[in-house]
């Protein structure tokens, strides 16, 4: 019989930190006098209680290693269960929202999407505000540590390409998750505090610096304004596209490069291909912009660097409504948003290595074609990929398409209409952030969209933020036999 102790353990356990790292936007309350405070304390209890009673009730469980069973509830229990708690001060808050609401805004915080439904931002408390980028930097960190443990252990969509290569976990799930969060969290926060350096030196004050430095490493994109970063024009742009390329690079590169080791960093092929994709798009959209525009070069290499770095990263900040460009741009910040960053890093969306090993079996199939008796080995990095890694990225591929499309027309179904659906089932499968159209494009948010259609995109948020087949291995009948 499936023992469930370890996973109400370690679950019930980081509810209870949550619950009290709720204190910090209660001090910021407190501090500014406005009386939201106590709603930040009545969470917290409530979170630390249930937390605290849970991980206590299932101590006696806890073992050194975990079954493939227990990982893969953990992963996505886990996600799930903070989400609820974390939307408790959006309930209770000023916002007053929804239950449908407060858990789609917290699930958008968690899994890093950026989607909002809130709007009125400029007015809300700064405990509220501060709190929303508190839940991205969590789940920023958070999803580095699942990339690095959780998924390469449970051979999810080509992960397990990763296992060996920085940490074997070799089945220790929990004292190897300790260990390398403690590295990653050392990184984590040194980017978070030179982020926040860079925002204060251009202009920004000290509480917009830090919420937008939490979002900006978490490569999460909330913002203080409804404005998004169109309040910080100029300067600003660059600091935060500098730091949302060095979030979107493996962290595991970073802690070798504080090891004294800088050769993995540069030598590693999806940190040079991710570079260089970028560069391309920034290059092509600018050359657009100019041909066609009467725009000056600086304004539209900034703007257009600063907004698709933002979507290919999936953080999601917008500083102009990008949909005023042109049709062309437009589809490209589509298929932009499906690229993503680098595995290991708090990015989203399909990956650049995944979009190498396609690209690795295809030449190799080609080759096939041209030498039928010929032997061609699909190879990433030098070395070659085994058919198990290859079959794992091609069904990620079909099965990202499928629940894009799946997804797209269940929210047709609601009523919505093309361009909505499409973006919006892409934006939360690849946790991107913005959609496009009049209503949840960069200019707009998610408030109007209709209930069915929330709880659809939340859902999507968590199986697209913890590469869909994590969630889905659970719907099978096969999953749970002993």
């Amino acid at each position: 019989m499936l023992d469930l102790r370890p996973v109400g353990y370690v679950i019930g356990l980081l509810v209870a930190t949550l619950g009290a790292t709720m204190l910090v936007p209660m001090a910021m309350d407190l501090i500014d006098g406005n009386g939201h405070w106590p709603i930040f304390l009545e969470a917290a209890a409530i979170s630390l209680v249930i937390g605290g009673f849970s991980a206590l009730a299932c101590a006696n469980g806890v073992e050194e290693r975990l079954t493939l069973q227990q990982t893969f509830l953990i992963t996505t229990g886990v996600w799930l269960a903070l989400p609820i708690f974390g939307a408790i001060p959006f309930l209770l808050g000023a916002t007053e929202a929804r239950i449908v609401d407060a858990f789609f805004e917290a699930m958008s915080g968690l899994t890093t999407t950026g989607s909002t439904v809130f709007s009125g931002l400029d007015e809300l408390p700064r405990g509220l505000l501060l709190w929303r980028s508190m839940l991205q930097w969590f789940g920023g960190i958070g999803i580095i540590v699942v990339a690095m443990v959780f998924l390469p252990e449970l051979r999810v969509g080509g992960m397990q390409i990763f296992r060996t290569e920085a940490f074997d976990t070799a089945g220790k799930v929990l004292p190897r998750a300790a260990q390398i969060a403690s590295q990653i969290g050392t990184i984590y926060v040194l980017l978070t505090g030179a982020c926040l350096l860079g925002y204060m030196v251009v202009g920004l004050g000290p509480f917009d610096a830090l919420n937008h430095a939490l979002t900006t490493v978490a490569t999460g994109g909330f913002s203080t304004y409804d404005a998004s970063f169109g309040a910080f024009r100029g300067a600003p742009e660059y600091v935060a596209t500098v730091f949302m390329i060095l979030a979107s690079l493996p962290f595991v590169r970073y802690v070798q490069l504080l090891a004294g080791s800088s050769r993995p960093l540069f030598k590693d092929s999806q940190v040079r291909v991710f570079l260089i994709v970028l560069a391309l798009l920034v290059v092509t959209v600018v050359l657009f912009r100019i041909v066609l525009s009467a725009e000056g070069a600086e304004t539209s290499l900034r703007e257009t660097l600063f907004n698709i770095t933002s979507i290919m990263t999936g953080t999601g900040y917008s500083s102009v409504d990008y949909q005023l460009w042109g049709a062309f741009p437009v589809l490209l910040f589509f298929f932009v948003g499906l690229i993503g960053g680098c595995a290991g890093s708090t990015c989203c969306s399909i990956k650049i290595f995944r979009f190498q090993l396609l690209f690795a079996s295809i030449r190799s199939q080609i080759r096939k074609i041209h030498s039928p008796h010929g032997v061609f080995t699909p190879r990433y990095e030098g070395r070659p990929v085994t058919e198990d890694i290859l079959y794992s990225v091609m069904s990620f591929f079909v099965l990202f398409i499928v629940s894009l499309g799946v997804l797209s027309v269940a929210l047709g179904l609601t009523g919505l209409d093309f361009v909505t659906s499409v973006s919006g089932a892409a934006t939360a499968l690849a946790n991107v952030g913005p959609g496009l159209g009049d209503e949840i494009g960069p200019a707009g948010n998610f408030a109007s969209l209709n209930d069915t259609a929330k709880w659809l995109l939340s859902a999507a948020m968590l199986v697209g933020r913890l590469e869909l087949m994590a969630v889905y291995a659970m719907l099978t009948v096969r999953f749970w036999r002993p």
